[in-house]
């Protein structure tokens, strides 16, 4: 079986001159791959307690929602703004090429709530920071984020440090 890193495609300029963007598409299109990607991510939660996954559309998704029903926890997803139908608090945060707004229903999360908050990389760091802070402001607390891939060349780990981190595979300088 191949290793984890090898089933991730990097496609060079993507979006824009001079980035390399790690396609987790191939990870996902090989049976085997996505096993991998499921059960490392799941691997690194095992030593925490935790009630609820929280986590991006789209690939936040991808890996967050079958973790959650693996380990029979509940599933909040955070959505781009003007997406989610209820009630809700947002957040604006800046991109590697870019800023956004992310929502999240106004009782997603319940005072006190252990929450772990799933990507499928960091970057830069802001979307996971916009998200610990709805988790927050909703009175939740952020136990760990668990991402599949680091970029640790944009120091997203670093913004985050006050979190407890944790992620599979890394692709540094790369």
């Amino acid at each position: 079986m191949k290793s984890l890193k090898e089933y991730v495609r990097s496609i060079p300029n993507f979006p824009e001159k001079g980035i390399v963007f790690r396609d987790i598409t191939s990870v996902l299109q090989d049976k085997e791959g996505l096993q991998l990607a499921i059960n490392s991510m799941q691997e690194v939660l095992k030593d925490i307690e935790f009630d609820v996954i929280v986590a991006p559309e789209s690939r936040g998704f991808i890996f967050g929602m079958p973790i959650a029903y693996n380990l029979n926890k509940s599933f909040v997803p955070v959505r781009k703004k003007g997406k989610l139908p209820y009630e809700t608090i947002e957040e604006s945060y800046d991109l590697e090429y870019g800023s956004a707004t992310i929502e999240i229903h106004k009782d997603a999360i319940q005072k006190g709530q252990k929450v772990v908050i799933i990507d499928d990389l960091i970057a830069t760091g802001g979307t996971l920071e916009a998200i610990a802070k709805l988790v927050e402001k909703l009175g939740g607390d952020v136990k760990r984020i668990c991402c599949l891939i680091d970029l640790p060349d944009l120091k997203g780990k670093q913004k985050l440090k006050k979190y407890d981190i944790k992620t599979v595979i890394e692709f540094e300088g790369e």
